[in-house]
């Protein structure tokens, strides 16, 4: 019954600053027993900014991984690897552990993403790929 008010009040609270609708709170799976099924699992985005900015994690969510993520054109892993490259040239440390791990899961070994860095120290500096270097060291490690 915790769990249930618990999840009542997220709803309502989301409701009054505007982060979902009514329809939204209809549609959710909010338990009305103690015995019901438990809630859906918010996304990553959802949990990273859905409180901030909820559009930008439902943009996230149904355009960036529902769909170009999904096309057909590129493999996952060619898409993944893209990413990480952009992210070591871009030196965005954060978003880079989270790829650098998808990327693993869509097949790239950590030989590929090692070697990806090194090639990207020559193009996009020195700096980003010892920063990229220290991030793939933790991701490695988990």
């Amino acid at each position: 019954m915790k769990k249930f008010a618990k999840n009542l009040f997220v709803a309502a609270s989301l409701l009054l600053c505007g982060g979902i609708s009514t329809v939204a709170i209809a549609q959710s799976q909010i338990p009305t027993t103690s015995d019901a099924a438990p809630a859906q699992q918010q996304s990553r985005a959802q949990q990273l900014m859905g409180d901030v900015a909820p559009k930008l994690a439902e943009l996230t969510d149904e355009v960036l991984f529902g769909d170009i993520w999904e096309r057909p054109g590129l493999a996952k892993r060619d898409r993944s690897l893209i990413t990480v490259a952009t992210l070591v040239a871009l030196n965005r440390p954060q978003q880079l552990r989270s790829h650098i791990a998808r990327a693993r899961s869509n097949g790239v070994t950590e030989q590929e993403i090692v070697e990806t860095i090194t090639q990207l120290a020559f193009y996009s500096g020195w700096p980003n790929a010892i920063t990229a270097v220290g991030v793939a060291r933790e991701v490695f490690k988990n």
